[in-house]
């Protein structure tokens, strides 16, 4: 069991630290206008999203999803689209930073909500198929025989989406901390170049 564990922390901190659409969300989030912990709550729902497909996986859901073309792809073409809806929201926070110039809480929009930071991150995991084939395909194999197969799961993404809220959320500190030496111009730049990453990701996911 703790070799299983030990393996699977380092396939997943690869995993985490790897450049996506959970980093490019947590970007928008960090320079956007408006406190760090928005960006912290979309990290924990970024991670929360990865328990739910431990549980899903556990239960055989992720399996069905896996497996059915016609779910697989509805799920696709969801998360594209959602990536894409995000993507186009980076572009305006590019125009209100390039508008107000200013990167700070008295800039957010007094409707934001925290939730809402939480409800993107959630979101973003919930509706990515690869993390179903992951935790269906993969995850497995760090069960061993014998082992119960729900608890060891809800373990595994655990340690997951710990390393998941560690990293991101040191990330987006560092960038919201540093975001105030950048002027309004460079700061829009980054946001659009979010924009860009996100949508682009966004096509990748709802045609491939």
């Amino acid at each position: 069991m703790r070799s299983e564990v030990l393996a699977f922390t380092g396939v997943a901190a690869l995993l985490t630290i790897s450049p996506g659409a959970d980093m490019a969300l947590v970007t928008r989030r960090a320079l956007s206008p408006g406190p760090l912990r928005e960006a912290w709550l979309a990290a924990v729902g970024i991670s929360v999203g990865v328990v739910a497909w431990a549980a899903l996986s556990a239960v055989g859901v992720a399996a069905v999803l896996a497996a059915s073309a016609t779910a697989y792809a509805t799920l696709k073409v969801a998360g594209g689209l959602y990536l894409i809806l995000l993507g186009l929201l980076a572009f305006r926070d590019a125009r209100r930073t390039l508008r107000d110039g200013v990167a700070d809480e008295v800039a957010a929009p007094a409707a934001r909500h925290p939730v809402v930071a939480f409800r993107e991150g959630l979101l973003t995991n919930l509706l990515n198929p690869k993390i179903a084939v992951f935790y269906t395909a993969v995850l497995p194999q760090f069960v061993a025989p014998g082992d119960p197969v729900l608890p060891v799961s809800l373990l595994l993404a655990s340690i997951h989406a710990a390393l998941g809220i560690a990293w991101l959320c040191g990330y987006a500190w560092v960038l919201h901390r540093s975001r105030a030496a950048f002027g309004p111009r460079a700061r829009a730049a980054l946001q659009t170049v979010t924009g860009v990453v996100l949508v682009g990701l966004g096509g990748k996911v709802a045609l491939r």
